[in-house]
């Protein structure tokens, strides 16, 4: 019989395949763990779905929470689609689950669910990851980390929960990867894929990234800020006077403002924006019970973190006080393994303490874009262009610092013979605005939303006709 070191090879292969065996045994019942049999009031689907926890830091107990809504059919031959909500400090459960890409909204009572026809789950295997701890259902035993998170943590502990999660779901280990996300996760996404591409170049299990796909997403300190300013002022937001004081006062490549700047923004929001939602300029606020309405006038702006992405309005303004109540039922929990360790404090759509406290942030992200685009990557930026908070102007302003060649000029796409925005293609990237859509761009415009989708997935140019 064949020897080996001294080693029965034939014992060798009877002792892999157990472990294998027993491995496999393990994850299966992870995942068997993890599956959703029904939410509260949901109504009969197809596909499968499961959530959980993934522990990415086992000294600190710092575990991110996740969703998963595979493809409503045959999803073994989708994508896997991360989405990753901004903030920072906002969870993906809340928005990108609930009101904007996600199989499911919530009704007005918040008793129940009905179906999203224009989910992207139609299309792709979708993974909602609650992230950094400290947003949503996801949570760290260490009370400091809710003190000191940035971008740096955010993006080492969601490439540790993406190679374990794989782990948990080995059909998706080969799968093709895309993360998608919009505002303060125009930061998380690309340095989420930076942090897989610097794995990969060292791993011999590879993360099959394809492509990352970002809307209205914060991206340069500098052109954001000016480009944000701009927008005002072309939308008539503020004053003539405003505009310049602001332009010849404010340092838009500073961290922190003067105070000078600081009140100049708060005397135009305070005086000259009026009674608006800045998430979409066009849409009326939330009504409060007592017959008034919610704004955010404290919105600070996008080149360091800012206030909440609170409620955005949009066919339904009051969509997250739906979510804020389903979401702390404790039936609604129990179906989605939720809150385990029974925190002391509520599910909120956003964490306040998170945002306040947000330690790291990138100057600019431009310099991952072209590492991401010199590694073949798939790039799409998207902007929906009655949003003030992250306005298409910035964007532009931000893209136009990569000076990438013309490949396909400027064009209008359409959407069941309207025109659903703009586009123009770039060596390595695609830009897409998305006509009348405010800053969570599947829930103004969820049809346009999903035809950008599928050209995103496809690697298609959006439609000419």
């Amino acid at each position: 019989m064949a020897k080996m070191e001294g080693i029965d090879v034939s014992m060798m292969l009877v002792l892999f395949m157990v472990l294998s065996t027993f491995s496999r045994s393990i994850h299966g019942s992870e995942e068997e763990t993890d599956r959703i049999l029904a939410l509260p009031g949901q109504p009969k689907v197809s596909f499968q779905q499961f959530s959980g926890y993934v522990t990415v830091n086992k000294v600190a107990g710092r575990a991110l929470f996740y969703w998963l809504t595979e493809a409503a059919q045959q999803p073994l031959s989708k994508p896997l689609v991360i989405w990753l909500n901004g903030g920072p400090g906002c969870s993906s459960v809340a928005y990108g689950a609930s009101e904007e890409i996600g199989p499911f909204r919530i009704n007005k009572t918040a008793s129940g669910l009905y179906l999203n026809k224009f989910s992207w789950n139609t299309v792709a295997n979708l993974l909602f990851l609650e992230t950094p701890a400290g947003v949503g259902f996801s949570y760290s035993n260490r009370s400091s980390d809710l003190l000191d998170t940035g971008d740096r943590r955010t993006a080492e502990d969601s490439l540790e929960f993406l190679i374990r999660w794989l782990d948990r779901f080995p059909r998706y280990k080969h799968r093709e990867v895309y993360i998608t996300g919009e505002s303060y996760a125009g930061h998380y996404v690309p340095q989420f894929a930076r942090q897989i591409m610097l794995h990969n170049q060292k791993s011999k299990n590879p993360i099959n990234l394809k492509g990352i796909m970002v809307g209205n997403a914060v991206t340069d300190n500098y052109y954001d800020n000016l480009g944000t300013v701009t927008y005002w002022w072309s939308h008539a937001m503020i004053s003539d006077k405003t505009y310049r004081q602001l332009m010849n006062t404010c340092d838009f490549r500073r961290q922190k403002e003067s105070d000078e700047c600081e009140s100049l923004y708060s005397y135009a929001m305070d005086q000259e924006f009026g009674n608006i939602d800045q998430y979409n300029i066009y849409a009326p606020p939330c009504n409060k019970s007592d017959g008034t309405t919610s704004t955010r006038q404290s919105m600070r702006l996008p080149h360091r973190p800012h206030k909440m992405l609170r409620k955005i309005a949009g066919y339904d303004p009051c969509t997250e006080k739906y979510a804020e109540i389903y979401y702390n039922r404790a039936d609604v929990q129990r179906a989605l393994h939720a809150n385990k360790t029974k925190v002391p404090y509520k599910w909120t759509a956003c964490s306040e303490v998170l945002n306040r406290n947000w330690n790291d942030t990138d100057v600019s992200v431009l310099p991952i874009y072209r590492k991401m685009i010199a590694a073949g990557l798939r790039i799409w930026v998207f902007s929906g262009d009655v949003d003030s908070v992250v306005p298409v102007t910035a964007t532009r302003y931000s893209l136009a610092q990569l000076k990438l060649t013309t490949k396909v000029p400027w064009y209008p796409w359409y959407v069941k013979k309207q025109v659903g925005g703009w586009t123009e293609v770039y060596e390595g990237l695609t830009f897409a605005t998305v006509r009348g859509a405010g800053h969570e761009v599947p829930l103004f415009k969820p049809r346009a939303a999903l035809v950008l989708f599928r050209s995103f997935l496809k690697g298609q140019p959006l439609p000419k006709s």
